[in-house]
């Protein structure tokens, strides 16, 4: 399964299954779950650990060193869970002492091609990253969340699960869960209802977030207003979840 044009490090370790193209280059301190399919042309450096079944495709470039000035070399690490789709040309590094000196993608997400996700950024599963999104350093994405192509996200920046980003949008503040936003720079423009509907949302549920969108976008009450307005909804736990999102905002949030 390893293509004899291959380059492997010796302190690789590649799990039964794996599969690596012509010029593709493994470096020490990866390690590569089974059934993984490396394409030609990749590039992968360590320490980084990739979980099982993924598609890494050509040109890629995964776990280089971070893109900041104050590395010093430090061994930090990329973590990649399982059934990724990684697409040409997108660039993953590490993450840096400054922060947990981790970077961490989970499982089931589908990265288009010209992708960049910087040093120390936190991806959760079953995410969509369309052609060119960039992420800067020590951004969180929550589960389920679409960006569109050339999406633009400032350093820790922080977007809630199930929110929705056209493309072009420039964000430079948090993005709660649930919420759609679009813009230079972006602007929230209602509930990701189509979205939330195609994962199965109870149409009481939808009704409940347009409640708590209402309050939060339309009310004209300050953020900790709202938080407490939403506090007293009998919400269930998407309610519970966006408040919970809401008190640990610094940034502020995409108004």
């Amino acid at each position: 399964m390893i293509h004899p044009q291959a380059i492997i490090d010796p302190e690789a370790r590649l799990a039964e299954g794996v599969s690596v193209g012509a010029f593709s280059m493994v470096g020490a301190g990866v390690e590569i779950g089974a059934g993984t399919r490396i394409d030609s042309h990749v590039v992968i450096d360590g320490p980084t650990r990739i979980g099982r079944d993924n598609h890494i495709y050509s040109f890629a470039a995964i776990g280089g060193d971070p893109q900041d000035k104050k590395y010093a070399g430090e061994a930090t690490r990329l973590e990649i869970g399982d059934r990724n789709v990684i697409r040409e040309y997108v660039t993953v590094s590490r993450g840096t002492v400054q922060d947990e000196g981790v970077t961490r993608i989970g499982d089931d997400n589908w990265i288009m091609a010209y992708v960049h996700i910087a040093h120390d950024c936190r991806i959760g599963s079953h995410t969509i990253f369309a052609n060119s999104a960039s992420l800067a350093g020590h951004v969180t994405v929550e589960d389920h969340v679409i960006l569109g192509g050339f999406t633009l996200l400032h350093q820790f920046c922080k977007v809630g699960a199930h929110a929705f980003t056209a493309m072009n949008s420039v964000i430079s503040k948090d993005v709660p869960p649930f919420v759609m936003v679009s813009g230079h720079m972006a602007r929230p423009h209602g509930l990701n209802t189509e979205g939330l509907k195609r994962r199965g949302f109870s149409p009481d549920t939808l009704s409940r977030l347009r409640k708590a969108y209402r309050i939060l976008y339309r009310s004209g009450l300050t953020l900790e207003q709202a938080i407490g307005q939403l506090q007293a909804m009998d919400g269930g736990a998407e309610i519970d979840q966006l408040v919970g999102f809401l008190k640990d905002v610094t940034r502020g949030i995409v108004r």
